[in-house]
């Protein structure tokens, strides 16, 4: 039996609109939700096996967009918000009610500086960018799944049509490493 890896994925997916101009996100408390305005669509859509994510109840995986920081707004109970941990890389602000993480964003240097992490599905609005790829695929194992099943979970991904990746898609990685290589001067900064 497939397991189980987020309900996006479980029951096939929908395409986006490439046209969609951003909505609402909402935290799962049933009164006084967090509200967190996004006004423009998402990019780089993705399924994420990392345990820092936050996930549905009973899935594998996360789905995690990014949008532009300045494009994001917390427009209802912002007094509910905290970071789950100051020390990381992206600062994962969730309710402190019902834990569901509202968005990441990113405070120190690095090449995602400007982008904030957002989970689309907590929208009332169809229309997001669908999932583009799964990555860090290889880290569900980190997290107490059976490695044994890790074929059916690729296999489950590319029924969908989800490339998958143990790191990020190779887009995102070429971004990575030139960020790197013109912060290093390897890279010219006009490239």
């Amino acid at each position: 039996m497939a397991p189980s890896l987020h309900p996006l994925v479980d029951n096939g997916l929908s395409a986006g609109d490439k046209n969609f101009a951003g909505g609402n996100l909402y935290c799962k408390c049933p009164a006084e939700r967090i509200a967190v305005t996004l006004k423009s669509n998402i990019a780089h859509n993705h399924a994420c096996g990392c345990s820092k994510c936050w996930k549905p109840a009973g899935a594998l995986f996360s789905i995690v967009g990014v949008v532009p920081r300045d494009a994001v707004s917390v427009t209802a109970n912002a007094h509910k918000l905290h970071i789950v941990d100051r020390q990381a890389v992206i600062q994962r602000n969730a309710c402190r009610q019902c834990g569901v993480h509202m968005f990441g964003r990113i405070e120190t240097e690095h090449p995602f500086k400007g982008l904030d992490f957002v989970h689309a599905e907590l929208s009332d609005k169809k229309g997001w960018q669908e999932p583009q790829f799964a990555g860090f695929v290889s880290s569900i194992i980190e997290q107490g799944f059976n490695p044994q099943g890790m074929d059916a979970v690729r296999s489950k991904f590319q029924a969908v049509g989800l490339q998958t990746y143990d790191a990020l898609s190779p887009p995102l990685m070429d971004l990575i490493a030139t960020y790197t290589a013109k912060k290093s001067g390897k890279l010219s900064a006009n490239l």
